[in-house]
């Protein structure tokens, strides 16, 4: 057997940390669905009452008032209860599914402490740490799955849903146009405001999934877009400098840079908890170097390529760059932030 393989307990571990950050992911977008859904169900709550109280002046006058316009009301408020009740069963679901990912991430966080510490024990023994025993082509295929388990969990989470509520708003305002149009029209505008959001989003998930920019303009341009992009969404004071030379770069490395600084800034985003970011792109006729420096927590450079603490998304960089003959350095220590620096050989004229 090989020494340096990975065993079953390395793939446990990885398999658990893998599911500990879905699941964590996912509670902080059901947490953000659950506040605003609690808001609507606000919302609609104030609604109902005040129609409850306009049937309860209608019902003073009921022998003077147009039979239309009695029923009208009635029929708001019976459409205002009925919303009101589902948005109350969507409100306990969503905080039913909050406790249950709640209980499985802690669970998972208390599991995975014993596991690394005796996957930690083992991998003296095997000569080397998880992973690096498998085949080049086996860790392609895993970085590939991984990728599109991600792709199917973002398009189910925002696309998909988007267009579930699209459907039923547009089945409340079909219905409301022969009760009521001010309230048709008013669910058509709030559709409207959801429909542009959602293009909005659906823009920059294919961008952050393949710029097109990217191929037609470069890296250069594409940088400087997708840094202001996330100094806007995520509100963090973000900077970039550019210096030497543009040029045109193979695809290969084009994307590899890109890739690079997506997952550097997501990394000052959330996990650095950092406020302040600072990018710099440098040309020359041999290399292309991107640093990125954040006045994040820093961590420890040592565990985070090792041990138990390893952390897959730079040891997968660092792997990457190292396969185009270019290099990665991380210079950080807990509560000091972080400066990496990635330099990637220009390669074959383009």
């Amino acid at each position: 057997m090989d020494q340096d393989a990975p065993t079953a307990l390395d793939t446990l571990v990885e398999e658990a940390r893998a599911e500990l950050e879905n699941a964590q992911r996912e509670l902080k977008e059901l947490k953000l669905m659950s506040t605003q859904s609690r808001a609507e169900m606000d919302r609609l709550t104030q609604r109902n009452a005040q129609i409850t109280a306009q049937l309860r002046q209608m019902q003073a006058n009921l022998e003077s008032l147009p039979r239309a316009d009695i029923k009208a009301a009635y029929d708001a408020a019976q459409d205002a209860q009925q919303r009101l009740f589902a948005m109350r069963g969507q409100v306990e679901k969503l905080q039913s599914d909050q406790a249950g990912l709640e209980r499985l991430t802690d669970f998972l966080r208390r599991s995975l402490t014993p596991l690394e510490t005796l996957a930690a024990a083992q991998a003296p023994a095997r000569g080397g740490s998880a992973g690096e025993g498998k085949p080049m082509i086996v860790r392609i295929v895993e970085a590939q799955e991984s990728e599109r388990q991600k792709l199917s969990r973002q398009i189910h989470d925002g696309p998909a849903q988007a267009l579930s509520n699209f459907v039923l708003q547009s089945e409340i305002a079909m219905r409301l146009f022969e009760k009521d149009q001010d309230l048709a029209r008013q669910e058509l505008a709030n559709m409207k405001t959801a429909a542009t959001s959602t293009l909005q989003k659906i823009r920059d998930f294919i961008f952050d999934l393949r710029p097109m920019m990217l191929d037609d303009l470069g890296l250069t341009p594409t940088v400087k877009r997708y840094v202001d992009a996330f100094k806007d969404k995520s509100g963090i004071a973000a900077t970039l400098t550019i210096t030497g030379q543009e040029r045109r770069l193979e695809s290969v490395r084009e994307i590899m840079i890109f890739r690079g600084l997506q997952e550097l800034l997501s990394n000052a985003r959330n996990h650095a908890q950092a406020t302040q970011v600072r990018v710099s792109l440098d040309s020359d006729d041999s290399r292309v170097r991107v640093i990125v420096e954040d006045n994040g927590k820093g961590f420890d450079v040592e565990a985070a390529f090792s041990g138990p603490q390893r952390t897959i998304g730079l040891a997968g960089l660092k792997e990457r760059i190292e396969l185009l003959g270019g290099a990665l350095q991380i210079d950080s220590q807990p509560g000091q932030g972080t400066r990496v620096v990635m330099d990637v050989p220009v390669g074959e004229p383009v």
